[in-house]
């Protein structure tokens, strides 16, 4: 509950720092004296909703989405002895965090990793894939279940969601502006919605949205080093950095798809521009990064 009173808290505040900032900046005269007639208070609010619900709703399925689009299967009873260790493992680790016991589940992949998706953190999945379970070592395999516990323990499902939808809003709000501004004072169009409104609006947002993509990833890479931080002090810092070395040597890592690739453990490597659009460090800056925290 509290989680969902700081998505609409969050929404106002977004609505009414905005509305502040175009008063004071006298962006509704401005707009007016060049005849863009739109109300800037019903746009925002419009925006932020639209904005804000997509991720709400994309966070509420988050769990279900995972189970079915990456074939998830969760160990309810746990049938062998390697699954009988990660379920304990992610209980011992889920204590340690002050956190509830997540759903635990296995998906098929040879590739090394790992996610941990859930709108709350005492109802979230951890799910990690055969390709880690039948490569690591229980000390490697268990950094990363610390690594995944981080994200759920450090709220990072809800405040991703909550950075998306600021940055949904922001899309919005501006490429309809921009729109405005074009069809109204470019190219004087005075009646109804041109075809300048919808070309300029489309373009803008494919463009906003390319830089709100790049403010989210670097915040999500951000992220990334907190969670190696708490994976090391809930497993040990000799085992977290272990499973980055492991990860780093493997030729088969790669991004989970769509939503999931923020709150995994591996990564590309790729260099240049690309960089930008990385959810997750470097590894090599992982490493290095952990080497010189302090934590036993």
């Amino acid at each position: 509950m509290s989680r969902l009173l700081l998505f609409l808290l969050t929404n106002l505040a977004i609505c009414l720092l905005i509305s502040i900032l175009f008063s004071l900046l006298g962006l509704g005269s401005i707009l007016s004296e060049n005849g863009v007639d739109i109300n800037l208070e019903a746009l925002l609010v419009m925006s932020a909703l639209f904005g804000f619900s997509g991720s709400f709703i994309s966070l509420a399925l988050s769990k279900w989405m995972a189970k079915r689009s990456m074939g998830v299967r969760l160990i309810e009873l746990p049938q062998t002895a390697r699954q009988r260790w990660l379920m304990n493992s992610v209980a011992e680790l889920a204590k340690r965090a002050g956190i509830a016991m997540p759903e635990v589940g296995i998906f098929d992949s040879n590739q090394i990793n790992a996610f941990a998706t859930g709108m709350f953190r005492n109802s979230a999945l951890i799910a990690v894939s055969t390709g880690l379970l039948n490569t690591m070592t229980e000390d490697e395999a268990e950094a990363v279940l610390g690594h995944e516990i981080a994200h759920i323990a450090n709220g990072d499902m809800v405040t991703m969601g909550l950075l998306q939808g600021v940055l949904n809003t922001f899309v919005i709000f501006f490429s309809r502006i921009i729109g405005f501004f074009i069809d109204r004072v470019v190219l004087k169009n005075r009646s109804g919605f041109g075809l300048g409104y919808y070309l300029s609006s489309i373009i803008a947002q494919v463009f906003l949205s390319i830089l709100a993509s790049i403010i989210a990833m670097w915040f999500s890479r951000r992220r990334e080093f907190r969670a190696d931080e708490g994976g090391a002090a809930l497993a040990g810092k000799t085992k977290m950095i272990a499973a980055l070395k492991r990860l780093a040597s493997s030729t088969s890592q790669s991004e989970l798809p769509g939503e999931f690739a923020a709150f995994g453990i591996s990564g590309q490597r790729v260099t240049g521009f690309k960089r930008l659009f990385l959810s997750h460090p470097p590894l090599e800056e992982r490493i290095r990064s952990l080497q010189e925290k302090k934590i036993l």
